[in-house]
This record gives C-alpha cells, structure tokens and sequence, in this order.
C-alpha cells in the first residue's frame, strides 16, 4: 500500500445501536415512525406466535383468511406492511378482536 493511500483509509469508531437510536430519539418524527415500526414487529411477532400455539400452519391461516400464504409469511418475516382490513382477517381466524390501546404520558 503506498503513502497517500494509507492516508485516506480512515479508522471509524464504534458506535452501539442503543446509542444511535438515544441520539435520533431527540427528534419527535424519528420517535413516531420507531415507535409505529416497534408496534408493528411486536405484532407481526405475536401472530406468528399465536399461529404456532393453535399448532397452524400459514397456509391454514391464510385459507381460513382467505388471502394467499404469501401474505402470511410476509406479516410474520416482519418486512412489509400490512392493513387493518388484512389484520381484522387474521383475527378472526384466532377468534381475536382488534381495539385500540389509549396511551398516556405515563405508559411511555
């Protein structure tokens, strides 16, 4: 390696997750969309749970939901988005209703 090259490789320091997300949590739009993204996963999380309890496949799901596997494996990987329409389906396959959750300043 010559002189200069050596020059411009530069040595970058560690820096933790936890530490980035405490330094963009200062921002009020990047603690909604984490916040909207943390609620998603858990739920993508527990419906893959809640399928594995009842000791169903995706494709039984999706059947009882009446939508393809496809979209059942793509909620539950956690890597797309999903509708309330979607979401009601799946419910009702678990015999599961949907409500929402009132937060208050304390619950944060």
């Amino acid at each position: 390696m010559k002189k200069n090259e050596a020059k411009r490789t530069t040595k970058k320091d560690f820096v933790s997750l936890s530490a980035i997300i405490a330094r963009r949590s200062k921002s009020e739009r990047f603690r909604s969309a984490f916040s909207e993204e943390d609620a998603r996963l858990k739920l993508a999380s527990e419906l893959k749970v809640l399928r594995r309890e009842k000791r169903m496949t995706q494709e039984e799901v999706a059947a009882k939901a009446e939508m393809p596997q496809s979209v059942i494996a793509r909620i539950e990987s956690g890597t797309h988005n999903f509708s309330l329409t979607t979401l009601h389906r799946i419910a009702e396959v678990f015999d599961k209703e949907i409500g929402f959750v009132e937060h208050t300043q304390n619950r944060r």
